[in-house]
């Protein structure tokens, strides 16, 4: 049976970030996600985790300045040495933590910059995050986005993910898999997943279209659920949505999943 976390940042997001973790944990998850640590200090979250017995599955290296619309930084060029000191604040969160992964989102191709100097730019920038997580025992991810959510998201299919990936070289650099986001952009969700499944660490879902709670949409998750379970994948399917509602009127899909 799929074993699923909630994401912090979309759900519950009506009360207190500190507060979500309680909620989660009411609610029956037993894993939590987020975009970012980084605004908290280490100790309270820390200490959320060990109060409601959740485990912290993933969050995302720093990816710029996020109010001015940056989603990532690793394809830009000349950014080298804030994407380093990121994948060390990252590390030193995932270990505080114990962070089951941690993903790169490598941000918006920038415009008047060579193709062949951004893709160098990523690959390199990559590399040195892989060897770096590698080294502090953390699983590295990446993940692909749409392009109608945020236009000119340099990775956004699969197939560019894993070819960009193998570049890299790492044997331990893995696809973030994010359902809703590769339906956008090329649908096949059971097959891909099925030919991948050795080379994703970490799934997310929604459903498509509204990015909503699975059940309000076109896509069909119980179908998808059992797909996932025989593919042989164990790793954790973050809820990465925005409620329809309210989060505890829309958990109605998460029932028979509860452990």
């Amino acid at each position: 049976m799929p074993k699923f976390c909630a994401n912090l940042t979309m759900l519950w997001n009506e009360i207190d970030f500190l507060d979500r973790f309680a909620k989660a944990a009411e609610a029956g998850f037993k894993g939590v996600e987020y975009l970012f640590p980084y605004p908290y200090e280490k100790e309270a979250l820390v200490e959320r985790l060990a109060t409601h017995g959740l485990t912290q599955v993933l969050h995302n290296l720093p990816a710029g300045d996020w109010a001015k619309g940056e989603r990532g930084i690793a394809c830009l060029p000349g950014r080298e040495g804030e994407f380093q000191d990121g994948i060390a604040l990252g590390i030193d969160y995932a270990k505080a933590l114990g962070t089951k992964a941690v993903n790169c989102l490598v941000g918006i191709t920038p415009k008047d910059v060579p193709a062949q100097t951004v893709h160098e730019t990523l690959v390199k920038n990559l590399k040195f995050a892989a060897a770096e997580l590698k080294k502090a025992g953390i699983p590295f991810v990446v993940e692909a986005i749409n392009t109608r959510d945020i236009p000119g998201f340099h990775l956004h299919n699969t197939k560019q993910t894993l070819a960009v990936l193998d570049e890299v070289g790492a044997d331990d650099i893995f696809f973030q898999y994010d359902i809703y986001h590769m339906q956008i952009m090329e649908g096949d969700l059971t097959p891909t997943l099925r030919a991948n499944a050795a080379r994703i660490r970490h799934i997310q879902l929604a459903d498509n279209p509204g990015r909503n709670e699975p059940g309000t949409g076109e896509i069909n998750y119980p179908f998808l659920f059992k797909a996932i379970d025989e593919i042989g994948y164990d790793g954790w399917i973050g809820a990465e949505y925005k409620p329809k509602t309210t989060t505890d009127e829309g958990l109605g899909w998460f029932a028979p999943y509860k452990g």
